[in-house]
């Protein structure tokens, strides 16, 4: 347990504001949004700025205090959920929300660890420019968190992961020291890239309070299309074809089945489908550049002349837009109302996705009588999320219990397939044994020693990504 001298010094450093201990407010932050797993913590910590946050980690350091930093608590994988027992306390970020400045000279904004993703989005935009980067969850996602789990999301096609978004970091590593990555420099070969590794690393080896990102000018005209289609390999032949037509205009390419929009038609209200008939999959696509709905329309009615798709419509307005987009966005939600299924956030490389697609379905099925499997999202960068439904009658914990036999088998033919196990949810609680099964184990001892060096008493964020060997 935490020793009550530590609390103490605690609450004096960071006054009521920043010291909370009432259970019923620490609640909704200890257990993760999808409620598979719950914590505890004797205290919140809410610093309100850099210099509280580094004050706070080196208590921490001093008295041996776990930290479990946390920014809008949208993690997939309990990145962000306290242990059980306790043994920690929560570090939020969510009151260092300020923008502190934002360049449509240099398309660059500086952004704190709290700011929420569509509040960055609206300053951009208010500016001329936009950060690219976007996902279900961006009305509660703050940049601390998407830096930390290296986000993903519906534009990676185009604009690549945070890693690629992210041009400098700054953060108060285990011991309480800042490091201020801020600068922005295209060129800096001062050794290894502390930002990068930061990038990703699940708050395991340090706070991120802030980072600079890099904008875009802002959309000029879009336009969004909705493709019936037979086969996923008519779908990757069909964004290939695109590609050709329209280079450098394709920002979302999003793959759907039949049975997870069926789903959502079921489950949320007003929802309808964009094409009339049945398709066994549907392509969601977002083309951006001037003339974006002309030069669509026309490229599509080459590609479906040629048999790469059966029907096809192009949003008229941004109404008809956004109904598009709220079908994939619901899609998760549609499927938790239906019942118990295990989730994968799984990659491999893209010229294999579609035998993937429907192979491993095919196998899962045989091999777990009574299950449906099938896969949905970001088919252009070869990371889709494949869900397992339980039988009909399983219990709510099926995934955590009878499920996990069918995770464990999806992930080895994911790594059989020579792609990865996470590709934009990371690792957290839910996946650490499985990375530590299937990793090689360079990779392993690089994680663990890179874990040791930078956090030696393992204060930072236990139990996530990395567990050191006892």
């Amino acid at each position: 347990m935490i020793d009550s001298t530590a609390l103490d010094r605690f609450a004096a450093l960071l006054g009521p504001k920043g010291f909370i201990t009432d259970p019923d407010a620490i609640a909704p932050w200890a257990r993760d949004w999808r409620g598979r797993y719950h914590g505890a913590a004797p205290a919140l910590l809410a610093p309100a700025d850099t210099a509280e946050v580094a004050a706070a980690v080196a208590l921490a350091a001093a008295a041996g205090t776990p930290l479990v930093p946390q920014g809008g608590n949208t993690s997939m994988v309990g990145g962000a959920t306290p242990p059980a027992d306790g043994s920690a306390l929560i570090l939020s970020l969510r009151r260092m929300n300020r923008i502190r400045s934002l360049s449509a000279d240099d398309n660059l904004a500086v952004a704190e660890a709290g700011v929420i993703l569509s509040d960055l989005h609206d300053a951009a935009e208010a500016a001329g420019r936009r950060f690219p980067l976007s996902l279900g969850a961006k009305g509660s996602a703050t940049v601390g968190g998407l830096v930390s789990t290296n986000a993903g999301g519906t534009q990676v096609l185009r604009f690549g992961t945070m890693r690629a978004l992210v041009a400098g970091v700054e953060a108060v590593l285990p011991d309480g020291t800042l490091f201020n990555g801020l600068s922005a420099l295209r060129k800096d070969n001062r050794g290894y890239d502390l930002a990068q590794l930061l990038i990703g690393a699940e708050g395991t080896l340090g706070v991120v309070t802030a980072a600079a990102l890099r904008l875009v000018p802002a959309v000029v005209d879009r336009a969004v299309a909705w493709v019936g289609l037979e086969t996923p390999h008519t779908a990757l032949a069909l964004l290939r074809r695109l590609e050709a037509a329209l280079p450098g205009g394709i920002e979302s390419f999003e793959l759907i089945p039949a049975d997870s929009l069926d789903r959502v038609l079921r489950h949320i209200p007003g929802a309808r489908a964009p094409l009339a008939g049945a398709h066994r999959w549907h392509a969601l696509i977002e083309l951006v550049g001037a003339d974006a709905r002309e030069r669509l329309e026309a490229a599509l009615a080459v590609a479906l002349a040629a048999g790469l798709g059966e029907d096809a419509v192009v949003a008229l307005n941004r109404a008809q837009e956004d109904a598009f987009w709220r079908l994939r966005h619901s899609i998760s939600e549609a499927e938790r109302a239906s019942g118990p299924a295990a989730q994968h956030d799984i990659s491999v490389p893209v010229a294999a996705m579609p035998d993937f697609l429907l192979q491993a379905a095919t196998a899962i099925e045989a091999e777990f009588p009574g299950t449906q499997a099938s896969g949905f999202g970001h088919l252009g960068d070869g990371n889709v999320h494949f869900h397992v439904r339980a039988p009909a009658g399983s219990p709510a914990d099926w995934a955590d219990g009878a499920g996990k036999a069918a995770s464990a088998r999806v992930h080895d033919l994911v790594t059989a397939a020579g792609g990865s196990i996470s590709a934009e949810h990371g690792i957290g609680q839910m996946k650490l044994g499985e990375l530590e099964r299937l990793s090689d184990p360079a990779r392993l001892a690089a994680l663990r020693a890179i874990k040791r060096a930078l956090d030696p008493q393992g204060i930072m964020n236990p139990g996530k990504l990395v567990r050191l060997a006892s």
